[in-house]
C-alpha cells in the first residue's frame, strides 16, 4: 500500500495521459502525493464500480495531468494535497476528462463483444459501459446453461467465427483436456470445421471478453461492467443520455447507447408444462414425461428442442463398431413429432471453400441493374438463374432451370426431398456430405446458392410489396434452406431417434389448424386430427417491430412519430425519434431483420459491430475536429 514511503511507477504514455498499471484508487485513497519533474498537478481520471457502489475497483488506475510533456518515469512522493477531479451534470456525475466520450453497451452476446472489440481500437480513451441481464457477461442467450445443454451444438465452425483476442479453434487447443472431454471432444480431433456444443461457445465468448476488458483498460479506456443488471428504461436529455437499471438511474450521462439485446423470446410465464412458446421458454429446465411431444419446425432450433425432450429418457452411444449411433432408452411412451409445411428436414452442412469465391453473374454492380428494373424481382432471379447454370450446368439441365421462374423454381427445389421419406433422405444426405467432406468436394450448387444469398439480401429493401411477397414465399425459403443446414451429428442424433422408433416427422401444408386447450394441443391437417400433451413452438426467432422494445420511453417516443418499425442509417444508428436520433446504435436483431431476412448469426453480430463502432469513432472524430475549429 502507498502512503508514507516513495514509490515508482512507470507509466504508459497514451494520447496526453498516462496509464500506471500497478496503481489502483485504493493506493490514493490511502495517500497523499506530489510528483518529480515539477508536476505540480494530478487528476484521477475515472474509477470503476462493480454492481455494489461502494466497492473500488482493484484493478489498472488511469491517471491524467496537464502538466505532463512527455513519456517518462515519475516518482510519487508524499504530499499534503491530492486533487480528485469530479465533474456533475444535474443529479448524474461523469468522471474523467470532460470531453471523454461515454458509451453505454446493453448487452453482452456476441453483438455487444463484438462492438467492443471495435471500439478498443479507438486512440482516443472512452468511457465504456458494459450491461449485461445474466449473471456472466459474455456468454449470450443461446449459448447460456439457461438455454442450452450440451447436446446442443453450435452450427457454426472456427473457421467461420471472426475472432476476437483468440480464434475459437486456438482457444480450443489451449483448454485442459478435462474440460474438453466434458463436452465429448478429444483434443487430437480438433479442427477448424467442427462444430462444438454451444455452451462451450459461450464459455470462448466469456474469456474472451474478460482479456478483452484487461486489454481496454492497459490501452486507457475505463471499462464499467454490471453484470446481473437489466436495463428498463433510457431516456434522452440535452446532456446525453440516462440508463435506469431496475436499480435505478445509472450516475452516468452517456453520449451513446448501443442496443445489443440479441435474440426475444417469449417469457416461460407465457407457457406452461403442456405448451412451451419456444424452446428458451423454460424447456430445460423443464419435466417432460415420456408422452406425446410436438415440436412445430424442422430447423436446427427444433431438433435442440427434440434432444432437450429425449435427453430426459435415454442417451446416445456409438455401436460396436464406433460407426453408428444409437438412442438407448427404457421408455415406449415418448413419442416426439417435428412438424413443417413441407415436412422436409434440413441437410447436413456441406464443404465449401471459405472465405467465399467471387460470384461471376449475381454481382453487386450487376444487382444494382437489376433493381433499376420494371420487374426487379424477375430481374433478380435471371441473375440467379444464369450464375447456377455458369456454376453447375449438370443440375440446371436436371431440374429443367432454364424453364423456371422466380416462381417455380422454388418448388422443383425442394420436389425431390418433398417426394421421399425424410428420413431416408437424411441418410442419403448424410452419407453424401461426409464423402464430400474427407476428399473436400465441394458440390457447386449448393455453394453458388450460399454465396449469392448475402448479394440478394442488399437488394431486398429495395423490392416493392408484391415482389416482397414472391421472395418471401420463393427464392427466401431457398435460400433459408441452403445456409441453414446443420451439423452432421444432428443428422445422425436425428436418424438414431427414428431408429429408436421415438421420432417422426409431419407435413402440415399451408391449410393446418392448431388448437390449444388446456392441457394438449391439437393439430388438424391433411384432413386428420393430430393430439399432443406436450407441444414446442420451436420456427426461430421472429422479426420485431416498435411495440416489443423493452424500453418504455423509447418505444413511445418512436409510436408517437408513427413509426412501426425502427429505421437505422449505414452506422446502425437510430433516423427517430427526437432526442435518440443519432445518439442510438441499433444492433439488436430481431428488430434487424424486416429488411435483413437473412441477418443470422456470429459472423452477422462482428459485421454489424464493426459498423457499429466504426460510426461511433467516425463521430468522435468529427466532434473532436469541431472542437478544435472553435
Amino acid at each position: 500500500m502507498i502512503g508514507s514511503n516513495a514509490v515508482s511507477e512507470q507509466g504508459t504514455w497514451f494520447d496526453g495521459r498516462f496509464v500506471f498499471p500497478h496503481l489502483t484508487i485504493d493506493d490514493f485513497r490511502n495517500g497523499s502525493f506530489e510528483f518529480a519533474a515539477g508536476v505540480e498537478e494530478l487528476r484521477v481520471l475515472h474509477h470503476y464500480r462493480y454492481g455494489d457502489e461502494q466497492r473500488a475497483h482493484s484493478g489498472p488506475c488511469t491517471l491524467f495531468t496537464d502538466t505532463f510533456a512527455r513519456p517518462g518515469t515519475h516518482r510519487l512522493l508524499p504530499r499534503s494535497s491530492f486533487l480528485w477531479q469530479r465533474t456533475t451534470c444535474g443529479e448524474h456525475s461523469n468522471w474523467g476528462a470532460p470531453d471523454m466520450e461515454a458509451v453505454a453497451i446493453v448487452g453482452t452476446g456476441p453483438m455487444g463483444i463484438y462492438v467492443f472489440r471495435a471500439l478498443c481500437d479507438q486512440r482516443k480513451p472512452l468511457q465504456i459501459w458494459l450491461f449485461e441481464k445474466g449473471s456472466k457477461a459474455g456468454i449470450g442467450m443461446p449459448y447460456s446453461p439457461e438455454t442450452a445443454s450440451k447436446t446442443m451444438l453450435a452450427n457454426i465452425a472456427s473457421i467461420e467465427i471472426p475472432s476476437i483476442s483468440d480464434t475459437y479453434l486456438d482457444w480450443l487447443k489451449a483448454q485442459p483436456k478435462a474440460r474438453l472431454r466434458s463436452y465429448g471432444l478429444d483434443a487430437m480431433d480438433l479442427d477448424d470445421r467442427q462444430f462444438t456444443p454451444r455452451l462451450l461457445l459461450g464459455e470462448y465468448f466469456r474469456d474472451q471478453l474478460m482479456e478483452l476488458i484487461q486489454t481496454a483498460r492497459s490501452a486507457g479506456h475505463m471499462v464499467e461492467v454490471r453484470e446481473g443488471t437489466e436495463v428498463v428504461d433510457i431516456r434522452p436529455t440535452n446532456a446525453g443520455l440516462i440508463v435506469r437499471t431496475g436499480d435505478g438511474d445509472v450516475e452516468e450521462v452517456f453520449d451513446r447507447v448501443v442496443l445489443a439485446t440479441g435474440h426475444v423470446f417469449p417469457d416461460s410465464e407465457d407457457g406452461t408444462l403442456a405448451y412451451f412458446p419456444s424452446p428458451w421458454s423454460g424447456l430445460i429446465d423443464a419435466e417432460i414425461p415420456a408422452t406425446r411431444v410436438g415440436i412445430m419446425g424442422t430447423s436446427l432450433s427444433a431438433i435442440d428442442a427434440a434432444m432437450a425432450v429425449a435427453g430426459q429418457h435415454g442417451r446416445f452411444r456409438r455401436d460396436a463398431s464406433g460407426e453408428q449411433l444409437q438412442f438407448i432408452t427404457s421408455s415406449t411412451d415418448l413419442k416426439i413429432t417435428l412438424m413443417s409445411w413441407t415436412g422436409v428436414l434440413p441437410e447436413a452442412d456441406f464443404y465449401c471453400p471459405l472465405p467465399y469465391e467471387d460470384l461471376v453473374a449475381m454481382t453487386h454492380e450487376a444487382v444494382a441493374q437489376a433493381l433499376r428494373d420494371d420487374q426487379t424481382y424477375d430481374a433478380l432471379f435471371d441473375l440467379f438463374r444464369e450464375e447456377l447454370e455458369r456454376a453447375d450446368p449438370t443440375y440446371a439441365e436436371l431440374i429443367g432451370l432454364h424453364e423456371l421462374t422466380a416462381d417455380t423454381f422454388p418448388d422443383a427445389y425442394f420436389k425431390a426431398r418433398a417426394d421421399s421419406d425424410p428420413f431416408q433422405w437424411a441418410r442419403m444426405n448424410l452419407d453424401e456430405v461426409e464423402r464430400n467432406k474427407s476428399r473436400q468436394i465441394t458440390v457447386p450448387w449448393r455453394y453458388a446458392i450460399l454465396r449469392m444469398h448475402e448479394v440478394v439480401e442488399l437488394a431486398v429493401p429495395s423490392l416493392g410489396e408484391a415482389d416482397r411477397t414472391r421472395f418471401d414465399k420463393g427464392l427466401k425459403t431457398v435460400f433459408t434452406d441452403n445456409y441453414a443446414a446443420v451439423p452432421s451429428e444432428s443428422i445422425r442424433r436425428l436418424l438414431a431417434l427414428r431408429d429408436a422408433g421415438v421420432l417422426g416427422v409431419l407435413a402440415l401444408g399451408h391449410d393446418y389448424q392448431l388448437e390449444r386447450e388446456t392441457a394438449q394441443t391439437r393439430i388438424v391437417a391433411n384432413g386428420q386430427s393430430h393430439v399432443f400433451d406436450v407441444f414446442i413452438d420451436a420456427r426461430g426467432q421472429k422479426a420485431l417491430t416498435a411495440q416489443d422494445l423493452p424500453f418504455p420511453t423509447l418505444r413511445e417516443a418512436l409510436e408517437s412519430e408513427g413509426v412501426e418499425v425502427p429505421e437505422v442509417d449505414e452506422g446502425y444508428t437510430l433516423i427517430a425519434p427526437d432526442g435518440f436520433a443519432g445518439r442510438v446504435k441499433l444492433g439488436a436483431i430481431p428488430y434487424l431483420m424486416h429488411d435483413r431476412p437473412f441477418i443470422q448469426g456470429i459472423t452477422a453480430c462482428a459485421s454489424i459491430g464493426e459498423a457499429i463502432a466504426q460510426s461511433i469513432k467516425t463521430e468522435i472524430g468529427a466532434r473532436r475536429r469541431r472542437r478544435l475549429a472553435a
